[in-house]
């Protein structure tokens, strides 16, 4: 298919009722207001072409990007392909839910991870805790440096009242996740939880509360879904 009539099915799928949601959440034109699971029939059609995911993910339409990252063969790209996408990447959706998505899907996702979550800025840094969380949710305990994810927490627990909005959110949501999905630090996790309490954001409406990561933890032990890996990263 080519990216012409990809995009004149993504704009036939389209809603107002889901581009306002999107515009409110930080996107911006060109957009055609997608669900994401409407978009499972295109992406079933052009899975692993990586041209057309990159020709995609350069109309800087929303709807194009998201799609891109479900069709993207990972393994086609570099770590300076990452990059790239992420000097794309606008906002949190794009940058947590399509390029650290895909990230995670690589052998050089810690990394790249652990490199954009020095570079500063706040996207990055929303990234890397991002992509260290899909990978801890999917992959085995065993692949990870336990003592590494031990000190990555400290320094959330040192770090993150003081940081930037999202890195706040990816920070809290790293925390949930050891917490959850990797066992060996599941108590140290649940003591760095308690110690950052409530982490407070604002949204441009308004300040508000994250789901306090103490509690969330707590949940999972409740369900008894500690140790839970999910079958793929990707939808």
């Amino acid at each position: 298919m080519k990216v012409e009539m990809i995009l004149k099915e993504l704009e036939a799928l389209g809603s107002e009722r889901t581009k306002k949601s999107y515009l409110q959440q930080g996107a911006h034109e060109p957009l055609f207001g997608v669900a994401t699971g409407a978009m499972k029939p295109i992406a079933k059609k052009v899975k692993g072409n990586q041209a057309v995911a990159e020709e995609l993910y350069a109309t800087g339409n929303y709807d194009a990007m998201y799609l891109a990252g479900m069709i993207a063969d990972v393994k086609a790209m570099t770590e300076a392909d990452f990059d790239r996408w992420m000097e794309g990447a606008y906002f949190y959706m794009i940058s947590d839910f399509i390029v650290a998505v895909s990230l995670a899907e690589t052998e050089f996702a810690m990394e790249v991870s652990d490199r954009w979550i020095l570079d500063g800025r706040e996207l990055y840094g929303s990234a890397g805790y991002s992509c260290y969380c899909w990978l801890l949710g999917n992959r085995k305990d065993e692949e990870f440096d336990q003592d590494k994810l031990s000190e990555m927490l400290d320094l959330v627990k040192k770090t993150i009242h003081t940081s930037e909005d999202r890195v706040k959110y990816a920070m809290n949501l790293f925390v949930v996740t050891i917490g959850v999905s990797y066992l060996p630090l599941h108590e140290k996790a649940v003591e760095v939880a308690h110690a950052i309490g409530m982490i407070e954001i604002s949204d441009g409406k308004g300040k508000h509360n994250l789901p306090v990561a103490s509690v969330e933890i707590q949940k999972a032990v409740q369900k008894d879904r500690l140790g839970f890996k999910r079958r793929n990263v990707r939808c």
